[in-house]
């Protein structure tokens, strides 16, 4: 039988332009080849295409990698008589991309994971792994998720917007409803992931930096009370041939050292890092962390896969904080670390991604 062909995108427009790397490079170093045919694809952060066989996809030397734009360049244009992928390099005659049978945009952030690419994958009927338009879009942006998950009666925790107009023409009220939430508070871009632009504000004085610094990645900011609490995440998966949604056993991120929350240097560059899987927790703890992942994942509408965070409070209360759906799974990731507990290792569970997809009719559903 002749392989599956899977075009893998990766890099993209975002500041998480290397953790998206850094997940391509682990996910093409697991996939099974024996099955499947990978068309590496890599979007330049300028926002080239490029057929990236060979790029570096590791951190070297403390360096972290970045899609070099000087490839094969790929142009995307819609053929109305044969659906997919079109390649065009200059002076060529456009030519499909393989007759692509699923694409895997491993893509995180903005102007890749927040429906973008879905949206034009949609449009020239191309089945892909993950979340659809709406989904993607609604999940990649903190504000909406929480109105869909507290609409759904989902456990969230106190917070504010800040959207642009407002902090520019109403920043006094804006700061006055910050206030009421009491301190600290965790400032973040709305649309942003992989703990880019997040601060901890321990006072008024630290705010407005805070809060233009989160304004650097997102002109939409949202401002989160503090939760005290463990910090718990767990794993999704799309069922196969109608089944629910299955989530796998949660892990508790433990913080080394020298880091005060979850950061960017914590998650990515440093060893400090500790997962348990599972979670030091009574069972029925850990039950419904399970159960209130699905139901995250299922209000949103999410497919595929996604990662669901949450905090555990010292009175036993559980409470969301946000879902990510398409987790980084580089080497230090929770996401095929929690899978690979529960019973499905990483080739398994790229795999399960891809029959996923593959079983998903193309347009609405």
């Amino acid at each position: 039988m002749s392989k599956i062909r899977v075009a893998v995108v990766f890099g993209g427009r975002s500041s998480e332009h290397a953790i998206s790397c850094l997940t391509a490079g682990s996910v093409m170093a697991a996939i099974d080849q024996e099955r499947y045919e990978v068309i590496p694809v890599g979007i330049a952060r300028d926002g080239r295409w490029v057929l990236a066989a060979g790029q570096r996809l590791a951190v070297e030397d403390g360096k972290l990698p970045e899609v070099a734009g000087d490839g094969l360049p790929l142009a995307l244009p819609l053929d109305p008589e044969s659906p997919g992928l079109v390649v065009v390099a200059p002076g060529e005659v456009p030519r499909t991309l393989g007759d692509v049978d699923v694409v895997l945009p491993l893509l995180h952030g903005p102007y890749g994971e927040d429906g973008t690419i879905q949206g034009l994958l949609e449009l020239a009927g191309v089945r892909y792994v993950g979340a659809g338009v709406f989904a993607s879009a609604a999940s990649m942006d903190k504000a909406f998720m929480k109105v869909v998950w507290e609409g759904a009666g989902l456990p969230v925790g106190p917070h504010v917007v800040v959207r642009d107009r407002q902090w520019r023409r109403e920043r006094k009220r804006i700061i006055d409803e910050i206030k009421e939430l009491g301190w600290p508070v965790f400032v973040k871009p709305a649309r942003a992931g992989s703990s880019m632009g997040i601060s901890k504000v321990e006072s008024e004085a630290d705010l407005e930096t805070a809060v233009e610094a989160a304004r650097e990645h997102d002109p939409k900011v949202i401002v989160e009370a503090a939760v005290e609490g463990r910090e718990i995440e767990c794993g999704v998966l799309e069922g196969l041939d109608d089944d629910p949604p299955a989530a796998s056993l949660p892990a508790e991120v433990r913080i080394g050292s020298g880091h005060d929350y979850y950061d960017f240097e914590a998650k990515y560059l440093d060893d400090g890092l500790r997962l348990d899987i599972p979670p030091k927790l009574p069972s029925t703890v850990v039950e419904e962390v399970r159960k209130l992942s699905v139901q995250a994942f299922e209000a949103l509408g999410c497919e595929g896969l996604a990662r669901v965070d949450f905090f555990y409070t010292p009175d036993g209360r559980v409470i969301l904080n946000e879902i990510n759906t398409m987790p980084g799974c580089t080497p230090a990731s929770a996401f095929p670390k929690m899978w690979a507990a529960t019973g499905l290792d990483y080739p398994a569970l790229i795999d399960r991604w891809i029959q996923t997809a593959l079983q998903r009719r193309i347009g609405l559903r």
